[in-house]
């Protein structure tokens, strides 16, 4: 089933004393049931206005948009109890627990206290569910955004840059919290990132925007799938050595991962040949794959 499908959105923002701003452009996009779909783009690409037309909160010029198969805004009355979202920084009230703030988001909801207690888990937040939100962490007060926005038990869960501002424990929780939710088998995660390495690790599925337009979607090996870097590992025992010869020789080179990386490599026969010229034998010598950052970076042709 498709969670999320967009055909020929557009939007556009009219300004005082600016020219309007085409948020949207003929945007194309399919989300399917099942797993992490990773929703990336550079500031000002369209994802946070995307998100805000699925929910409502903005109304589209142009185009078709549908959640869990029914077309919003039109049928968002009958869909929204199954779809949970933490789109801004989560409003709570600061000298209540973190359970008492979930409890009266549970009561609004119709939604009862057993359910309380297994958002708590699924967020791993039960062992501090006592302590006044004010005094939590940056990292779990958004664990406790993502349980208020599973206490309806969700079909598709959308999260809008979950991990901003977070340090990197706070990160690595919300990484490992998505990964969880997304191999639970209940809950299909759409997840808007800038953190290109941290959508790498979680996502199943991804898809790239770019000036209000999808340019690639698929799994990250279908979007990576057709891209080199022309860069080349090099392992050698003497790497200080090896690679002032390379440098003499023309070459750039940059040390990763233990190794030396060769750029933009046009025969990588020809760093053999004037490695071994100068004593210097090779127990590796291997193509640099590709990653998620480099594919966005061709395709949203974003400056590194």
């Amino acid at each position: 089933m498709t969670v999320i499908e967009i055909a020929s959105a557009s939007k556009t923002y009219r300004r005082r004393g600016k020219p309007p701003l085409r948020a949207l452009d003929g945007l194309d996009l399919r989300v399917e049931d099942g797993g992490v779909h990773g929703f990336l783009g550079p500031n000002g690409s369209g994802k946070t206005t995307t998100i805000r037309t699925l929910l409502g909160l903005v109304r589209a010029d142009e185009g078709q948009l549908r959640l869990l198969g029914q077309p919003v805004p039109e049928a968002l009355p009958q869909v929204i109890g199954g779809v949970g979202a933490l789109v801004e920084t989560p409003l709570f009230f600061p000298a209540f627990s973190g359970r008492l703030n979930l409890q009266l988001l549970a009561e609004t909801a119709g939604v009862s206290r057993t359910r309380v207690e297994e958002c708590l888990d699924l967020v791993a937040l039960r062992d501090r569910a006592d302590e006044r939100f004010k005094g939590y962490s940056l990292g779990m007060k958004q664990r406790l955004g993502i349980a208020a926005a599973l206490l309806k038990a969700p079909r598709l869960l959308i999260l809008d840059e979950p991990s901003n501002g977070l340090d990197p424990a706070g990160i690595r929780d919300v990484r490992e919290l998505v990964r969880r939710l997304g191999a639970d088998g209940h809950t299909t995660v759409f997840l808007s990132s800038h953190l290109l390495a941290e959508v790498e690790q979680v996502c199943d599925h991804v898809s790239i925007m770019t000036r209000g337009r999808c340019v690639a979607s698929g799994t990250v090996r279908e979007v990576l799938a057709g891209r080199s870097s022309a860069d080349v590992r090099v392992r050698v025992p003497d790497q200080a050595a090896a690679r002032a010869v390379l440098e003499r020789a023309g070459h750039r080179v940059q040390e990763a991962d233990g190794a030396l990386r060769v750029l933009a490599v046009a025969s990588p026969s020809e760093l053999t040949r004037v490695l071994a010229e100068h004593g210097h034998y090779l127990s590796e010598l291997s193509p640099v794959a590709v990653d998620l950052e480099a594919a966005f970076l061709e395709l949203t042709g974003e400056a590194a």
